[in-house]
């Protein structure tokens, strides 16, 4: 009967902790998916106010920031609108701890991509991460980051090597320091 009670006791004190430790989880990012939309690298697709098929760090999950998204259709490099971050507040952490987006895309291993996108910048320190990944693994760098002013579409080139180890290729941008931060046309091309 002791063993019972305790077991009993056992039971109930796993379920709790299960919980709180579950209930404590934060969502890093904001998904929603359509395939139908490709890779959305001119982000034309949205729904419930943020592109599809990005991962988003938004207001909802960046617990230290104050900041909005907006598809602004004034400001754009190709198709009918651009993606654009007003940052009041933000950590300088990057990943998902500040504003911005990331994905991963299937690549070829042992090809390089040229991934391209089209950027404007009032402001704001933001930079772009891109490399080779794998499941627990992987290769990002650095490719740019800055505060430059940019008043007029900047278009920005990289080569990204995808070495045997890694079967996709992960693009990261976030937002570093306030300011007003428009980007479009992302695209990602094998050379």
């Amino acid at each position: 009967m002791k063993t019972l009670k305790l077991r009993s006791k056992l039971s109930f004190l796993i379920t709790l902790c299960s919980l709180l430790m579950l209930g404590s989880c934060n969502q890093m990012s904001e998904q929603i998916k359509d395939e139908s939309a490709g890779m959305n690298g001119g982000f034309e697709v949205t729904k419930n106010g943020i592109p599809v098929n990005w991962l988003m760090y938004t207001p909802n999950t960046v617990p230290n920031g104050k900041f909005k998204i907006i598809l602004d259709k004034e400001e754009f490099k190709e198709g009918k609108q651009s993606l654009k971050f007003e940052v009041e507040e933000c950590s300088s952490n990057g990943g998902w701890g500040s504003p911005g987006f990331t994905n991963q895309f299937y690549a070829e291993q042992g090809n390089t991509y040229k991934l391209s996108f089209w950027i404007k910048n009032d402001g704001a320190e933001f930079r772009v991460m891109a490399g080779g990944v794998a499941p627990k693994t992987g290769d990002m760098k650095t490719l740019l980051q800055t505060s430059d002013q940019t008043n007029d579409w900047k278009q920005y080139v990289y080569g990204v090597p995808i070495t045997a180890e890694f079967d996709q290729i992960r693009l990261e941008v976030n937002i570093l320091k306030p300011g007003t931060f428009w980007i479009d046309d992302i695209q990602i091309e094998k050379e």
